[in-house]
């Protein structure tokens, strides 16, 4: 395999997507800790307010915040801190209630996210003050061990809201959802006393793509792993964690988040149902196979039979049980995320034929289809070939 190639597959697997104006969108970016560049201000000047879209199932959501450390192992990109530490959101089912709607993001996110992608001339706080769908706190529904678990794992650089989207509609359809934020992988991580960690993982990336692809890849089966113990465990962390049924926990990922859902499933079997949105396999699944349900969503050309990504082709051989291999038409690897949709509402358009509306759309349908298929085992026709409602998803297998 050239350079070239080996180029191409990493750019879109772990290099994240570039924010951009209309005139910037067709400048190709490099990784996420490439040297800045300049970006026009946006115009029109952006909303006060970004509005989440509305979640499709029948039930009010609610959702809180976990901070859980893991005293077993160190920090995987900061040795000498002897814990590991993790802030995970959790979104469900809920009573209705007319409480306080949850923070997207806190403000020093915003701002490290922003200043990460290179967005100028919007506010720093701009991400922070989005509107929500979900009520902080609010009372759980559902019988014991009667509700589906979900973990959602983010792409390099990017926090768990940025599939707070996803996160709220699978909660509105019955699911309980773990998003995670990977500490010192994300632009900025707020933790408990006025911390922020940063991007330390960065420059690891930058050095030695593949390298780091196998740690993070490791390190994030791990965090799955320990959340999963936690939220399960006989003394959970969250108050309505014997809601969770056990026999029915699935995972799905952004990017290096996607790839990491094969390793987790084949070091925890807990987790019975997985989904990787555009990312490149690290880790090779071993010759053995893996033969639990699993479907891999790209949205770019290099994710498509024959692309320059060959993780997909080797990974797919492998894959013994239930799959599917689709591609959304126009998209590019940010549109799994809510900031297609959200930045469009500031102004910002990243040039690509698949709007960031119809992209929520797309993957809240088949992401939904698929765990209602195989955590709920409901038939669902919409996996089973093209469908007239979504012309731009391409069954390839």
């Amino acid at each position: 395999m050239t350079t070239t190639i080996i180029r191409g597959v990493l750019a879109a697997g772990i290099a994240l997507f570039a924010f951009a104006t209309p005139a910037a969108a067709a400048t190709p970016t490099g990784s996420p800790t490439a040297p800045p560049t300049t970006s026009p201000s946006p115009t029109p000047a952006p909303a006060t307010v970004l509005v989440l879209p509305r979640p499709t199932g029948p039930h009010a959501v609610g959702t809180t915040t976990l901070h859980l450390v893991d005293g077993s192992r160190p920090d995987p990109w900061v040795p000498e801190v002897r814990s590991r530490e993790l802030m995970v959101s959790l979104w469900y089912p809920a009573k209705p209630s007319g409480g306080r709607r949850a923070a997207y993001m806190t403000a020093e996110e915003s701002a490290a996210l922003l200043k990460e992608k290179e967005i100028t001339g919007l506010p720093a706080d701009l991400l922070s003050r989005a509107r929500t769908n979900a009520v902080v706190d609010a009372v759980p529904t559902g019988r014991r061990h009667g509700r589906p678990l979900v973990v959602l794992s983010p792409g390099f650089t990017l926090p768990r809201s940025s599939l707070t989207t996803l996160a709220e509609d699978l909660a509105s359809r019955g699911y309980i959802v773990a998003g995670i934020d990977h500490t010192y992988e994300a632009a900025g991580t707020s933790l408990p006393g006025g911390r922020t960690a940063t991007c330390v993982a960065c420059p690891e990336q930058e050095a030695d793509a593949w390298k780091f692809g196998d740690k993070a890849t490791r390190g994030r089966q791990a965090d799955v792993s320990f959340v999963l113990d936690r939220l399960t465990g006989p003394r959970s962390a969250w108050k309505g964690g014997e809601l969770i049924d056990r026999s029915r926990i699935g995972m799905a990922g952004h990017s290096i988040g996607g790839n990491s859902a094969t390793w987790a499933m084949l070091n925890d079997s807990r987790i019975r149902a997985g989904i990787n949105m555009d990312g490149v396999f690290f880790i090779p699944i071993p010759d053995r196979g893996l033969s639990r349900p699993f479907m891999i969503l790209g949205a770019t050309k290099v994710h498509e039979p024959g692309g320059d990504d060959f993780t997909w082709a080797r990974d797919w051989k492998r894959m013994t049980g239930w799959k599917r291999w689709l591609t959304f038409d126009g998209g590019d690897h940010g549109s799994f995320t809510d900031y297609p949709a959200l930045l469009k509402q500031a102004g910002l358009d990243l040039g690509t034929p698949l709007s960031g509306a119809r992209a929520v759309r797309l993957t809240r349908a088949y992401v939904g289809a698929f765990f209602d298929l195989h955590l709920g085992k409901r038939p669902q026709p919409l996996l089973d070939g093209p469908s007239r409602r979504f012309p731009e998803v391409r069954f390839w297998r």
